[in-house]
């Protein structure tokens, strides 16, 4: 029987040094596993890395990639428009073929008291692998980013780790490690320059304010650009589809005279989330049809797909 598949999709706060970000991805593969993606965004200062293997392949490729974050990225001189609380931010584990939740929980565990122990960052468990029930938003396990859990980790019995010291490294902050289903990072960009708009619309479409269910969204500026976006962040996309997404934001945009720019598909996606004329249909800016997940897999095992 192949040994359960899992996906580790880390996201780093550089996204404006293309030799910084490929070594932290070359770290992240040290062990085996294989890379699927790495995506960066010079106005969120932020890449997103995306490999799959067994289990001891993404935890040990893990606690490496995280170790070159540490020694590469300096949050004190990190300023982005996406939130962040630690160099390797967010590191999630996901189950993919002949994997549960199960096998997704274990490897953060691991890998969360491993970066603590060997790396002196403390470590929040998040998501399906939260041991307490609040930190299972990654929201509220960032709150405050990386300034204001410095802070509070000191103060306050409710903000400390579950690994590691009541205070985070000095450059390279604290990280939120996890276990979660498949998240499709997607984002709607907007032809204006009134953020106004972005942060009124992604209010309305999150769920947390009674919008979309499994939709997590932020409105952001993006100055090279030009635009603002409404970025999302789909948890379950069975609940709440890219398409679906895609249509609540634009129908709003629409209502207040703003026109959608295009649409922009971070990392990868589950082909059950992507239906055939899905980049026409919510507008992509690009797409590679090697984005969809399992055909990534397949051509990288030298499978058809």
């Amino acid at each position: 029987m192949a040994e359960p598949l899992l996906e580790c999709v880390p996201n780093v706060s550089e996204g404006r040094d293309p030799a910084v970000v490929e070594a932290i991805a070359r770290a992240f593969t040290s062990a085996g596993a294989t890379r699927l993606d790495v995506e960066s965004d010079h106005d969120h200062h932020r890449s997103v890395i995306t490999v799959a293997g067994s289990h001891r392949e993404v935890v040990d490729g893990a606690v490496a990639g995280v170790r070159a974050a540490v020694r590469l990225i300096d949050l004190n001189d990190h300023r982005g428009a996406h939130p962040r609380m630690g160099a390797a931010d967010v590191v999630p584990f996901v189950p993919l073929e002949g994997a549960t939740m199960a096998h997704a929980v274990a490897a953060a565990e691991e890998a969360a008291e491993r970066i603590a122990r060997e790396l002196s960052v403390p470590t929040y468990l998040y998501g399906e692998a939260a041991r307490r029930p609040e930190r299972r938003d990654l929201a509220k396990v960032r709150e405050g980013q990386f300034e204001g859990i410095r802070e509070a980790i000191v103060s306050d019995p409710a903000r400390a780790p579950d690994f590691g010291p009541s205070a985070v490294h000095p450059t390279a902050g604290a990280s939120a490690v996890g276990a979660r289903f498949f998240l499709v990072a997607f984002n709607v960009n907007l032809d204006t320059r009134d953020l106004a708009v972005a942060k009124r619309i992604a209010k309305e479409v999150r769920e947390r304010d009674g919008g979309l269910p499994g939709v997590k969204a932020l409105g952001f500026d993006l100055p090279q650009k030009e635009w603002v976006q409404v970025s999302m962040n789909l948890v379950d996309f069975r609940r709440t589809s890219p398409v679906q997404a895609f249509d609540a934001v634009a129908s709003r945009a629409e209502a207040l005279g703003v026109r959608v720019a295009g649409s922009e598909l971070v990392g990868l996606i589950p082909r059950a989330a992507c239906p055939p004329d899905f980049p026409s249909r919510v507008r992509l800016l690009a797409f590679d049809p090697d984005q969809v997940v399992e055909t990534r897999l397949e051509k990288r095992r030298g499978r058809p797909s």
